[in-house]
């Protein structure tokens, strides 16, 4: 309608009229416009705030898997430790001997959760989300899955193969059902369990033993798997500490689950 008069006054050379009438278009324009970015603005506003709800809850869940998977180390830590000790030793405990050695080999992984970091950058969304949070520690946890780096590690380590083909495979069996990893109902590793007794014969322990400390390669990979249980412990540590600072800035403090 304020068209069809706008083209009549300009037929008509009412100039006046012409200007006043451009005005309201304009004004009508711009109104439009701003109505929409402000009702953008108020989508991406909410929208952002379901992506730091959902990414504070998926950050929870993986720093308490990061900090179970350092603990986790920090045992395995243990029994290399007290391993060494034993290989040192003129007459250790035989059976000792062969817990620790076994359990130092142990290694643990925990898949992260990314489905919301997925969805915030597949959908180009991440601007949505708090930029320092995003660059606390966020994109590196996601861009490089540091726990899964030291599980490949320590399956790879010369150690852990060095040892495992001493201990026989009845004995591992037997280990791993009395003695071994802790896990919950959804099958995460807790850490070890607190006693050792398997069933063995008195003589075989002493031999197997005896086969630990009797290979060189034994004491001397352990002494760079050594070095890479420390790695996994206190590279794990940072990414909880980095985590622990994402949340802060996600406004979302640590929960009793993700405590240390």
């Amino acid at each position: 309608m304020i068209l069809q008069r706008l083209a009549t006054s300009i037929r008509k050379q009412d100039w006046f009229t012409v200007l006043i009438e451009t005005m309201i278009v304009v004004f009508g324009v711009f109104i439009g416009i701003q109505l929409g970015n402000w009702n953008s603005e108020g989508a991406n506003a909410k929208l952002g705030e379901e992506y730091v709800s959902l990414l504070a809850r998926e950050t929870q869940v993986n720093l308490a898997g990061t900090k179970s998977q350092a603990a986790y180390y920090d045992a395995v830590l243990d029994s290399v430790i007290r391993t060494d000790e034993l290989l040192r030793q003129t007459d250790p405990d035989p059976r000792d001997l062969i817990v620790n050695a076994y359990r130092g080999t142990e290694v643990s992984y925990i898949t992260p959760e990314r489905a919301t970091w997925d969805q915030s950058v597949s959908s180009g969304h991440l601007s949505l989300l708090p930029k320092d949070a995003v660059e606390s520690g966020l994109s590196q946890f996601y861009a490089f899955d540091t726990a899964q780096d030291m599980y490949q590690l320590g399956l790879d380590s010369t150690y852990r193969v060095t040892a495992r083909q001493i201990i026989p495979m009845h004995m591992q069996i037997a280990m791993r059902e009395t003695c071994s990893d802790l896990r919950d109902d959804e099958g995460n590793i807790l850490g070890f369990m607190d006693s050792c007794d398997f069933d063995a014969d008195p003589a075989e322990i002493e031999a197997v033993a005896l086969a630990l400390r009797s290979d060189p390669a034994v004491a001397a990979t352990l002494t760079y798997h050594y070095s890479m249980v420390v790695s996994a412990k206190l590279n794990l540590g940072g990414v909880a500490t980095s985590l622990e600072d994402a949340l802060a800035r996600l406004g979302s403090p640590v929960t009793p689950e993700a405590a240390p």
